[in-house]
């Protein structure tokens, strides 16, 4: 089998050849290694395409529903940082909410998203946490984006992400989450044991749907 015939993971680079599971619509592989389940780049959305399936979201700041599904980070997030903390939301999207409920507890929060709020300024500042609230399912380059955001967390600081995770009772063939064309890497706790040793990052706060990681501080 050729090299080009190889599939490498977006987390750890490990390449393989066989499928995971495969429907009407596109292949997912599954890493060895890391776990991570995630869609080969021939089947990724245009960025034209991308927006527009965001553009169609209604995420109202002021629906009592949508700060309700916000909680089940902001809640263990809030538990980890100081009053005051500065921080970043990652992905903000067309309709900023959790910044805003960040913000009415009396925390500073910047924006950025790559459509909505693309301001590279972000990059040069260092923060006490940064947030990911349904982001990291539709990136295509994970790990470049993790290092990225844990270079401009402080030492100590706190990464918030949330997004579904996979477990070993999942029934992925009638999981609705994968049925989303946008959505194109699938994490698991042990994905995140993985990314946590190799970031130098350690959690603190875990569910099926919010993750809390902290910084390590060097000795």
């Amino acid at each position: 089998m050729s090299k080009s015939n190889f599939v490498a993971c977006p987390i750890c680079d490990t390449r393989q050849s066989n499928t995971f599971f495969t429907d009407d619509d596109r292949q997912y592989y599954r890493c060895p290694c890391c776990d991570l389940i995630f869609v080969p780049t021939e089947y990724h959305l245009s960025d034209i395409e991308e927006k527009s399936r965001y553009d169609s979201h209604n995420n109202d700041s002021s629906d009592y529903r949508y700060r309700n599904f916000l909680n089940q980070l902001l809640v263990p997030l809030v538990h980890n940082i100081p009053v005051n903390s500065y921080g970043l939301d990652f992905g903000s999207g067309p309709g900023p909410t959790l910044s805003l409920m960040l913000q009415e507890r009396g925390y500073k929060v910047d924006l950025y998203d790559k459509f909505y709020a693309q301001d590279e300024t972000v990059f040069q500042n260092h923060y006490d946490f940064v947030t990911a609230t349904e982001v990291f399912e539709h990136l295509s380059q994970p790990m470049k984006e993790l290092r990225r955001l844990v270079e401009i967390i402080k030492e100590g600081g706190i990464l918030a992400i949330m997004t579904e995770l996979t477990t070993p009772k999942l029934d992925f063939k009638s999981w609705y989450y994968k049925n989303d064309p946008s959505h194109i890497c699938f994490f698991s706790n042990k994905t995140f044991a993985y990314l946590a040793h190799h970031l130098g990052l350690k959690i603190v706060d875990f569910s099926n749907r919010a993750i809390i990681l902290k910084k390590s501080t060097k000795s």
